[in-house]
């Protein structure tokens, strides 16, 4: 089997050692919100009535609730949250705001290749509204349109990115290995592709944060730590049921992400797959000048079992990816997030990419579950007569496809076609993933192959193809 550059080159385990042993599981981008972002909410206590209830306050609901109020101001909207504002993927995530929104153009050409030119277009205009939206509305979310750069760090992945500028004239700007080290000094690069425009960092705990003070602004009504535990109808409208309360609406929308769907339909619909992440401390004024980086564009690798990693305002670098952990049986539990092997090895990983700051120390590690879908971005549907409408399977690019999914939901609710609900993507349903135990083999020998793929210069085995050939192939 031949190696990557991680393994040819790999960290002293004295450096990984040292980088961690001060590092805290905890999720730096939730650590970082100032008080005055962390209201304190009611639960829902009682029955209450609404004109919309949307079951999840991450960035899809969030979304989802700012777009019926702009429709119509007047709308009593009631936001039911299990935990607190965007403390699952929404405050946990790399802070990568893409505007495509089917997981890249390969996946979506793929997959709807006569609507390939018209979801790419959806989505430059959703990064637009996005970021108009975020500046009309006075939400700090640190946004910065800086683009992405995705690297080869591999001989074979070169053609890959031939592939990436030929796809992508428009916004692309190719960087041989001279150049794109002049831009960000890593040994480990041989080139790249810099798409200029269509990628924005931004925080995530403050977007979330920030869209639930502009929606709360604009009299929606925020319940915290009431898990929904029933979806029941009721009437021509439905109920949403917890412990110790209901909202009984006339429309619902469920915004649930990774967690057990309410619709009995979309139980074998997504796996939670999860991804881990380091943060490091704020980089010196010296380190900084050995990285360059100067262009802070979001970085990710062309690998199967990718990287992915970004400055942040205050001089830090987030560091994540690789690693993608399925756990049998489809659970989403806090002992998952901590998995010290995945830690360490992305601080080797980390090393490997920038030699130049070893000795620099990580002070959070923390981790989050991916909704995977078979199409590895969002499905939508309607459900209890087209009272109900939901979206999920972001595959972790859904911090600016959320948004796009909330308009689409309230499209379908509305009932009236419009150019969101015509396109293929948002008619068609993906496979679902099989039942246990097929799920775990499956899922863990795509896994397996996807890195002896890596291993192997890219070379696909028969599993890869034969999921290819069925419209389910992906990366880690």
């Amino acid at each position: 089997m031949g190696t990557t550059v991680f393994e040819r080159h790999p960290a002293s385990s004295s450096a990984v050692a040292h980088s961690l042993q001060d590092s805290r599981q905890s999720v730096f981008w939730l650590d970082d919100l100032p008080a005055d972002l962390v209201p304190t909410r009611p639960a829902l206590v009682g029955e209450h009535t609404a004109d919309l209830v949307v079951v999840g306050a991450g960035y899809t609901g969030l979304w989802t609730a700012l777009h019926a109020l702009r429709r119509d101001p007047a709308a009593n909207v009631v936001i039911v949250e299990a935990r607190t504002v965007g403390w699952a993927a929404s405050g946990r995530n790399g802070g990568f705001c893409e505007a495509s929104l089917t997981h890249g153009h390969e996946n979506g050409a793929r997959r709807w290749p006569e609507e390939i030119a018209q979801l790419e277009r959806l989505g430059q205009d959703n990064l637009d509204a996005f970021e108009a939206d975020l500046a009309a509305w006075g939400v700090d979310a640190q946004f910065e349109r800086v683009g992405a750069l995705d690297v080869a760090t591999e001989p074979h992945q070169l053609a890959w990115l031939h592939e990436e500028r030929d796809a992508h004239r428009a916004d692309t700007v190719f960087l041989d290995e001279a150049a794109v080290r002049a831009s960000v000094a890593s040994p480990t690069y041989l080139g790249a592709v810099w798409h200029t425009r269509s990628n924005a960092l931004v925080h995530p705990a403050r977007l979330a944060a920030g869209l639930a003070r502009a929606a709360e602004e604009r009299g929606a009504v925020i319940f915290e730590d009431a898990p929904v535990r029933a979806l029941e109808n009721a009437g021509a409208g439905v109920r949403v049921v917890t412990a110790d309360g209901a909202v009984t609406a006339p429309r619902a929308v469920l915004a649930t992400n990774v967690f057990p769907s309410l619709l009995r339909r979309n139980v074998l619909m997504t796996v939670p797959v999860y991804d881990y992440v380091l943060m490091t401390e704020p980089l010196s004024a010296q380190q900084w000048d050995a990285v360059g980086w100067r262009d802070r564009q979001g970085i990710g690798d062309m690998a199967n079992q990718f990287h992915y990693y970004r400055p942040t305002t205050d001089g830090r670098i987030l560091f994540g990816g690789y690693d993608a952990i399925y756990h049998y049986g489809r659970r989403v539990r806090a002992e998952y997030e901590d998995r010290p092997e995945s830690f360490r090895r992305l601080a080797s990983h980390f090393f490997t990419t920038f030699p130049q700051l070893e000795g620099l120390r990580f002070t959070h590690r923390w981790a989050g579950a991916i909704d995977t879908s078979t199409q590895f971005c969002a499905f939508f549907g309607t459900a209890r007569a087209g009272r109900v409408a939901y979206a999920a399977g972001f595959t972790g690019l859904g911090v600016g496809a959320a948004r796009f999914a909330g308009d689409v939901m309230l499209d379908l609710l509305d009932g009236t076609p419009t150019e969101r609900t015509e396109l293929e993507m948002v008619r068609r349903r993906p496979l679902p993933f099989p039942p246990e135990p097929a799920a775990a083999l499956g899922i863990n020998a795509t896994r397996w192959s996807l890195d002896r793929a890596d291993h192997h210069g890219g070379r696909r085995n028969l599993l890869l193809k034969g999921l290819d050939a069925v419209g389910l192939g992906f990366d880690s």
